[in-house]
Parts: C-alpha cells; sequence; structure tokens
C-alpha cells in the first residue's frame, strides 16, 4: 500500500490557517510574519513534507521553472504556441516543465495535483476537451499559485487567460463564405464545453442572422480529421445538405476536403470548405484549404509575459488578453 505524501493542505489543517498562508509562508512573501513562517517549516518538516522538485531554491528566490499543461503537441498550433512559449521563457531565464494530458480530463487532474508551490513557480494550462470540472485549477489558486491559461479556457475564468479573437474570427469565416455566394452553411463545431466552440459557433450564428440566413446544420465533435470525415457523413446524410462547411480548426476542414473528394464533389465549385488555424497543411492539401489565421506563436510569447509578470508582482490584476486573427482565402472557397 503506497503512503501519501503529506501535502500543504494537511500543513494548513494541523495549524488552523488558511493553504495561502502556507504556501506564501513557504515562498517567503513579505506578508508572513517570521514567526508564522517559522511555525510553518517546522511543523513541514515534523510532518515529514516533501517539497516537488527543488524546494529550497523556492524559499530563496524561486524555482526559475513554470510548468505548461497542454492536450498534445503532434499538431501545428500547439508545437508553435510551445515556441513561443520556450522562447520567453529562455530570455527571463525561466525553465518550461512541459505536461501532456492527450487530451484526458483525468490526466489533467492528475497532473494539476501533483503541481506545488514548491515545485514551480507558475502555471501556464490548456484544457482538454473533456475538461467539466475546474476544482483541481481553484485548488492551485487557493495556494497563491500564479496561473494563466491559453487558449482553451474555463467559463468564467477566474485568472489571466490569453486567447485568440475567436468570435471575430468566426465572423469572418462566415462573412467569406456569404460573400463567395455560399447560402447553405453548416457548421463543423468542437465540443460543446468549451469556450473557444462557444465563441465561434457564435460568430458564425450571429453572421448569418446578419444576412438574413438559416443555419444549415451544427455538429459538435473532436477535433481531428476522423471527426470531420464523420461529420460530413452526417451532414450529407440529410434531404437538403449545404453547399459550404465553416470548420471549427483546419484539421476537421482537411477531413472535410478528403470526404468531398472521394466522392467526387468538386470543393469550393460545388461545396465551400473554411478552417480555423492556419497549419501549414492548408497550403499542401489539394485544393488548399482557406482558413482563419491564428497567431499561435504570440499567445504562446504573451501567455508566459503574463504568468511572468504574475510571478514577479503578486498585486497584478488578472486580465483577459484577445489577440486578432486574419482571414486567409485559398482554392476551397472559390467558386470557379
Amino acid at each position: 500500500m503506497t503512503r501519501r505524501l503529506t501535502t500543504i493542505k494537511d500543513i494548513a489543517k494541523a495549524l488552523g490557517i488558511s493553504v495561502a498562508t502556507v504556501s506564501r509562508a513557504m515562498r517567503d512573501t513579505y506578508d508572513v510574519s517570521a514567526e508564522t513562517r517559522k511555525l510553518v517549516l517546522d511543523t513541514a518538516a515534523r510532518m515529514n513534507y516533501r517539497p516537488n522538485f527543488n524546494a529550497t531554491g523556492l524559499v530563496k528566490s524561486g524555482t526559475h521553472k513554470i510548468a505548461v499543461i497542454i492536450p498534445a503537441i503532434t499538431n501545428y498550433y500547439f508545437s508553435t504556441v510551445i515556441t513561443g512559449i520556450q522562447e520567453y521563457a529562455l530570455e527571463q531565464n525561466y525553465q518550461v516543465m512541459l505536461y501532456l494530458t492527450n487530451d484526458s480530463a483525468y490526466w489533467e487532474t492528475k497532473v494539476v495535483r501533483e503541481l506545488s508551490p514548491s515545485s514551480v513557480d507558475g502555471l501556464l494550462a490548456c484544457i482538454t476537451s473533456e475538461t467539466t470540472d475546474f476544482s483541481h485549477f481553484d485548488e492551485l489558486i487557493d495556494a497563491d499559485m500564479p496561473l494563466v491559461f491559453f487558449d482553451r479556457v474555463p467559463d468564467p475564468v477566474k485568472t489571466s487567460a490569453v486567447v485568440q479573437d475567436d468570435y471575430t474570427g468566426a465572423c469572418m469565416a462566415t462573412q467569406h463564405l456569404i460573400e463567395q455566394g455560399y447560402s447553405k452553411i453548416a457548421h463543423l463545431a468542437g465540443p460543446p464545453g468549451l469556450n473557444l466552440t462557444q465563441q465561434r459557433l457564435r460568430g458564425y450564428l450571429d453572421t448569418l442572422k446578419k444576412h438574413n440566413l438559416e443555419s444549415h446544420g451544427v455538429i459538435h465533435s473532436g477535433f481531428s480529421e476522423e471527426n470531420g470525415r464523420e461529420d460530413m457523413t452526417t451532414l450529407f446524410g440529410h434531404e437538403s445538405p449545404p453547399d459550404a462547411v465553416f470548420c471549427v480548426n483546419d484539421r476537421k476542414g482537411f477531413g472535410a476536403i478528403l470526404w468531398l473528394r472521394e466522392r467526387g464533389i468538386r470543393v469550393g465549385e460545388e461545396v465551400g470548405v473554411i478552417g480555423f488555424t492556419n497549419d501549414p497543411t492548408s497550403r499542401i492539401i489539394s485544393p488548399s484549404l482557406s482558413t482563419i489565421a491564428e497567431p499561435a506563436y504570440e499567445i504562446g510569447r504573451k501567455s508566459c509575459e503574463v504568468l511572468i509578470r504574475h510571478i514577479q508582482k503578486q498585486s497584478y490584476p488578472a486580465q483577459e488578453i484577445s489577440l486578432p486573427t486574419e482571414l486567409v482565402v485559398r482554392e476551397s472557397t472559390r467558386r470557379r
């Protein structure tokens, strides 16, 4: 049987003080008295508390390590975000510790609960498509760990967040399809619980309404190429199929294009397809995919910048930063 490790919650309970006070005492912040700090450290030693990684570095001046939690690293968007995070972190003399959740809420919770203010100075997090309970993040917030979300964020968000302008991007994508003469426009959406899914859906619906058009179908599913193929099978099983699809991301767009090609349906001329990411593959696939370009690298840099400001200045106010997107027109929306 595995013996449970002592946590800062256990120390707080033993002393009858808050988790936040224990956390601040261990970090030797200005607002904790020397007496309280000594009491916390003595109790931690008595209870055999063993902080993760480099606790002594934390007591002196912080670990100079930040954790990054992402659902995957095998796609263009996340690898580019990581590049931005890594570059800014190194410029500021911080090390990056990367954790992959494989888009699993279980693994996300497990990783977050194994972190502590004694292991890293702060956390950058992109939630999984399954996450509906954010209590594991709330525990870090209660422990005063600086936390910044990026891309996929909780709704509502209790800390700083850096995102792309999902709503305006969706408006641009839908507007472009309408201007190209498409009128029966469907949306291949993401998982319904994600903020970005809701914002892109809202932009799509608002733009249709502006032009007195009805939605020609909304399907919620995952973000993969295979999800795109499956969604197209569902859409085109209806009596009146769409003449265009706005996909929540490029990978679903790739699936849509391949599905249409396999059935001899001319992409662009008969059915338009537009994505959202600007993955390099969108330029290579035939026909090339029109899309909304996301500022992935800039999101990485900016989210890391905001996190380090929170680390260095506890009173730094929480903020939500939205970076602009851009319409990129290619062959998949050209009506010959």
